[in-house]
């Protein structure tokens, strides 16, 4: 039977993604491990392989199309043998396959759902269809649902899927099919759920009423005030640029972050001179291309600060709270259109030249979007340095599920007073801000009296 390619979960936090290229056409042959197309999550672009072998029969979403979700069909594969005659009457993702737009639209032309698959970037509130083993390439156990064809039938405009055996064993019964939870494909209710359900009436269908087009605010889209006319600005005196995919979680993960994790900032001034001239004379003992930065070395002091005061190498969780192993730390990278954190793995283990070659590595590839989620996900600690933009100093939000995030500000010349004397020395400020429900004060303040050693005294970074 048909074999259903899914919009794979690139990450544990993919909602979506946009499917920028396909590298095969209807009609060719596909082998387990070949790349069939090119993903582009809200952090970086990734080719998806497949999982069954077959002929691609149907392509269901054109490349270019965006806001597809995860779990949503994108293409179908015949296997071997099988004719192209058996597509006919067959339902893929609740969508006919003859109602879909052959994959020919340019990127922002077609909408996923012109492109086949019941998809589109608005439609938020239908349910993400259960996950499949293997990729896709396997119907999930369900109650003997892989032998039972697909039927829809009408409930207030709303299709509800449903095999012909469970239909007439419903209508036997005297079942609501709308009052059924399916545990087939797609949420597709099977003879199982049927024998499983309560006899009741069946509900008179009632037409289902208009729309709402407004939001809290104003429209969803044309006509009468925007969101921002509510709030009191002029019309026509901005240019609104729709939100990618990257601002759009940016956002909605730093809010989610600032409101719900109590944190606290902790400052404190470092003297970094002998910092720069022991990095001057590391570059000039260095490997060729090998050049190591400030950042490199914060990277280092705090890997080793997080593993002399492990409990603020650390993480709330429901459970409890979760001490990690290692100091994986992760660094913001501004990108295009928002910021990616690459991680330095095991840092406490490596070198300020492996780390320099590595960072530099991770640095290159986030702005191209190469990375993968493992690059990018999971670390245990976060730096976010604008020294070199010249800000003085400020506090960062904590990337879940993360402790601190250290904020580093510029290093300049300022006056100190040293053995009762006035002087200058080139002072970096940093801002330390905590999740209090794991680190107290008294734990950041210990980290940050560490860092600020390590700093000021560089050789013992080298213990």
């Amino acid at each position: 039977m048909p074999i259903e390619i899914l919009m794979p979960a690139l990450s544990p936090t993919m909602e979506e993604g946009n499917l920028t290229k396909w590298l095969v056409a209807e009609g060719d042959e596909v082998s387990s491990g070949d790349v069939l197309a090119e993903i582009e999550t809200d952090k970086a672009t990734m080719e998806i392989e497949a999982v069954e072998e077959g002929v691609l029969v149907r392509i269901l979403v054109a490349e270019g199309s965006e806001g597809v979700k995860v779990n949503a069909p994108i293409a179908v594969l015949l296997e071997d043998g099988e004719d192209a005659s058996v597509m006919d009457g067959y339902v893929v993702g609740g969508v006919s396959p003859t109602a879909a737009t052959p994959p020919s639209a340019p990127k922002g032309g077609t909408s996923p759902r012109e492109a086949g698959g019941g998809i589109t970037p608005e439609n938020t509130a239908q349910p993400v269809p259960p996950p499949r083993s293997g990729g896709g390439g396997t119907t999930p156990a369900g109650g003997g649902s892989q032998g039972e064809p697909r039927l829809q039938v009408e409930n207030n405009g709303e299709r509800i899927k449903v095999s012909p055996l469970a239909k007439r064993m419903a209508k036997e019964k005297g079942l609501d099919l709308a009052s059924i939870t399916g545990s087939g494909p797609h949420g597709r209710i099977i003879k199982v759920d049927v024998e499983n359900a309560k006899a009741q009436p069946v509900q008179t269908p009632v037409t289902a009423p208009t729309p709402a087009t407004t939001t809290e605010l104003g429209p969803v889209r044309g006509g009468g005030a925007s969101y921002l006319e509510k709030l009191g600005i002029v019309p026509g005196s901005y240019d609104l640029v729709p939100l990618d995919g990257m601002r759009r979680i940016i956002a909605k993960r730093l809010t989610e972050s600032a409101r719900d994790v109590p944190h606290f900032p902790l400052n404190i001034d470092c003297e970094i001179d002998a910092l720069l001239a022991m990095r001057k004379e590391l570059n000039t003992q260095a490997p060729e291309g090998v050049k190591i930065s400030v950042n490199d070395m914060l990277i280092r002091a705090c890997a080793i600060a997080l593993k002399q005061v492990p409990d603020a190498n650390a993480s709330y969780t429901p459970d409890g709270i979760a001490y990690h192993h290692h100091a994986d730390v992760a660094v913001a990278v501004a990108i295009d259109g928002g910021l990616i954190t690459p991680i330095v793995r095991e840092a406490e283990n490596k070198g300020l030249a492996l780390i320099s070659t590595e960072m530099k590595d991770l640095a290159t590839r986030a702005r191209d979007r190469k990375l993968k989620p493992q690059e990018y996900q999971g670390g245990t600690f976060s730096i976010s340095n604008l020294g070199m933009m010249g800000i003085k100093s400020f506090a960062s939000i904590i990337n879940q599920p993360q402790g601190m995030i250290l904020s580093v500000g510029a290093g300049a010349p300022r006056p100190v007073v040293k053995d009762g004397e006035l002087s200058i020395a080139t002072v970096m400020s940093v801002t330390l801000t905590c999740d209090h429900r794991v680190v107290d004060g008294a734990i950041g303040a210990n980290w940050l009296a560490v860092f600020k050693r390590l700093i000021e005294k560089p050789v013992t970074m080298m213990l």
